[in-house]
């Protein structure tokens, strides 16, 4: 073969896979990088893994779809500062790998204590916490699971605040500090089914003593006052999940924004909220919803028929405590002021 045919040669094949490799690229995956993701990126305290897909994704809830589990990580959703995310090109697509960032310890004779690094938190532990101290949802009747009920107020007072004692009815464990709760919103089913009722934490107590079925107790805490027929429940705290990523459900669903704890009319970005969707249609912590706005109703101008114009995308929404028929959220982003009643939807992919 001359010199001419071997560069003719060459030329044909450097087309041939270029072409190929050119055929190969995932177009819309790259489409969902963004123009100024950063090619490699370290881990400050402070982020959350909301924000740090953000960094990279037009959609923070794609992140899994990027993900290249390192099998030398245990868990691979665990990130902590110091580590380092790299953006790669994976066989034409996107991909993000982690690298677990080393701590330089200096050595000296003695016994140095290193501090436990803690996880990068899905989203803002800040505003989730005192929300998961101070809310949960109970099926049925309230009253059906608590232990006891406030009856009376110290030398017959109707309200109580810290510092009082009051007594309850019912069974009262003596070594532990219980809540006082006081039952609020109960969510209902277009069908009229009940989903729920959300009770407020008003304090905190501690058994003093008892006769037979009544207990005195000493209230520790009030963020309200308390009432008789206000509820005592165990304390109990929801833990935030640090595993949890965001991601969209694996099933198309579908429900509505069906209140707002507090009773703020209008909603917007980082405020909690309440979905008719929880874990017994698969809905999981860590799950992602479009929030959109039911299209107007028009009149067709030639059949003057009612015709409803298409939902428009209004927002996004993160999942953080299912319960069986509903779940608290916190919207995300927010193109517009949100109401209850908007829809939420499985995010298109």
């Amino acid at each position: 073969m001359g010199a001419g045919q071997r560069r003719r040669y060459g030329v044909g094949c450097w087309f041939i896979g270029t072409l190929s490799l050119l055929m190969s690229l995932d177009v819309g995956a790259w489409e969902r990088v963004r123009d100024s993701a950063p090619e490699r990126y370290t881990v400050v305290e402070g982020d959350t893994l909301w924000d740090i897909a953000g960094r990279f994704l037009h959609a923070p809830w794609q992140w899994p779809d990027l993900w290249q589990t390192n099998p030398a990580i245990r868990n691979p959703h665990l990130i902590y500062p110091g580590d380092v995310l790299t953006l790669s090109d994976c066989q034409g697509a996107p991909c993000l790998s982690l690298s677990r960032g080393q701590r330089v310890v200096k050595l000296s004779p003695k016994m140095r204590a290193v501090p436990r690094r803690e996880a990068i938190l899905p989203i803002d532990a800040s505003i989730i916490r005192p929300f998961l101290r101070d809310h949960r949802i109970k099926e049925g009747d309230p009253a059906d699971n608590a232990m006891a009920y406030v009856v009376a107020g110290n030398q017959g007072r109707l309200i109580s605040g810290a510092g009082d004692s009051l007594y309850v009815r019912g069974q009262v464990p003596t070594q532990a500090e219980v809540g006082i709760y006081r039952p609020a919103d109960t969510y209902v089913a277009n069908d009229g089914k009940v989903l729920g009722t959300e009770l407020i934490k008003i304090g905190e107590a501690r058994y003093l003593r008892a006769d037979a079925d009544v207990a005195q107790l000493r209230v520790l805490s009030a963020a309200q006052e308390i009432r008789n027929n206000d509820l005592v429940l165990p304390l109990e705290t929801s833990p935030l999940n640090d595993d949890m990523v965001p991601r969209a459900p694996r099933n198309a669903l579908s429900g509505t924004l069906i209140g707002v704890p507090g009773g703020v009319r209008f909603i917007g970005r980082l405020q909690v909220v309440t979905i008719d969707l929880g874990t017994l249609d698969g809905v999981q912590a860590g799950h992602v919803f479009q929030i959109a706005e039911q299209g107007e109703v028009v009149n067709d101008p030639r059949s003057q028929e009612p015709l409803r114009l298409p939902d428009e995308a209004a927002g996004t929404l993160m999942v953080f405590t299912p319960y069986d028929h509903v779940s608290y959220a916190l919207v995300m982003e927010a193109s517009r002021v949100l109401e209850v009643g908007d829809l939420v939807r499985t995010p298109p992919r």
